[in-house]
């Protein structure tokens, strides 16, 4: 048994299919599949149900997961302890981030670590917050920023950079321009555009309208916020937004805080407890990053957090 077959072995498991895998390990999929095969020879049973276009863990498969992880696991600690002695780091972090973030600070975190710390290989992937979490649950994915709402996730470690109060954007000639306060229940007599399910933002908003009963009619979705503004700009719906996305677009939408909605969006950075001196360096960059004012930002911030455009507080 080899490290790079239980590499190969743990890629599938977490792609759930063999060509993305072997896209992930830079090796052809022949190879990956024949390394697979001669693994499950050597345990004398078959790790990978492949009867379906969903590649899936037999009961083998599953029971061998987690070991493999902490296999490959061990075998990096090694190289990091005697990086550690050596003054220099090694390894690989994957980094997450919800689809269509923009985030300025987060891309400086990298760059200084990268700068720092040249033997680290830094992955970046997007994905939806739901999917980040899990990933950073399994310890597919190191570090993420995620858009949550009230609280960041139960067992992880997190970073708070924004918490906001929703508020809905309309032109200036929608009724709701006109009104000085608005609720969930003047909301709910317009069609409304919103994130997606499994976003922060949308989450805080689902919560607020069934802690009241109320079911709106949600007839447009869009992951970017510049989206659900033009939408919201050509009156075809009533655009729900934080605080510093709204803001963005006072040019020609009225924004009007939602009263009865206290659950705040939150945008957060989240990892696993963890002994990776990468992660240390990584987090230690990160913290600096999102703290560092920015006088060209700062009349815009909320406290000590940076301005920030992102699809999913």
């Amino acid at each position: 048994m080899e490290l790079r077959q239980l590499e190969y072995f743990v890629a599938v498991a977490e792609e759930q299919n063999f060509t993305r895998a072997a896209e992930r390990v830079h090796i052809s999929q022949s190879g990956v599949s024949a390394q697979i095969r001669q693994l499950e020879r050597e345990l004398g049973a078959e790790l990978f149900d492949r009867s379906a276009r969903t590649v899936t863990l037999t009961v083998a498969g599953k029971a061998a997961l987690e070991h493999a992880r902490a296999a490959l696991a061990a075998a990096e600690a090694v190289g990091q302890a005697v990086g550690e002695v050596t003054d220099l780091i090694r390894g690989r972090l994957t980094v997450g981030m919800v689809t269509g973030c923009t985030l300025t600070p987060l891309f400086d975190a990298l760059a200084a670590f990268h700068q720092a710390h040249p033997g680290v290989e830094i992955s970046l992937l997007e994905d939806s917050s739901d999917r980040l979490v899990e990933g950073v649950r399994t310890g597919a994915v190191d570090l993420a920023l995620i858009g949550a709402a009230t609280a960041t996730p139960d067992g992880l470690d997190a970073l708070t950079i924004i918490s906001e109060r929703l508020v809905a954007a309309v032109p200036a000639e929608h009724p709701l321009a006109k009104q000085q306060r608005v609720t969930l229940r003047d909301l709910i007599a317009h069609p409304i555009v919103c994130m997606p399910p499994g976003t922060g933002l949308r989450t805080a908003f689902d919560q607020a309208c069934a802690a009241q009963s109320l079911q709106p009619a949600i007839t447009l979705q869009a992951s970017a916020p510049d989206a659900i503004a033009d939408l919201a700009a050509r009156g075809l719906a009533v655009a729900i937004l934080s605080d510093s996305m709204a803001a963005h677009h006072r040019d020609r939408l009225t924004p009007r805080t939602i009263d009865d909605v206290d659950t705040p969006a939150l945008l957060a950075l989240i990892w696993k407890s963890t002994h990776s001196p990468g992660m240390r360096e990584l987090l230690v960059h990160s913290r600096q990053a999102f703290t560092k004012p920015d006088p060209v930002t700062s009349p815009r911030t909320h406290g000590s957090t940076p301005d920030i455009r992102a699809t999913d507080p």
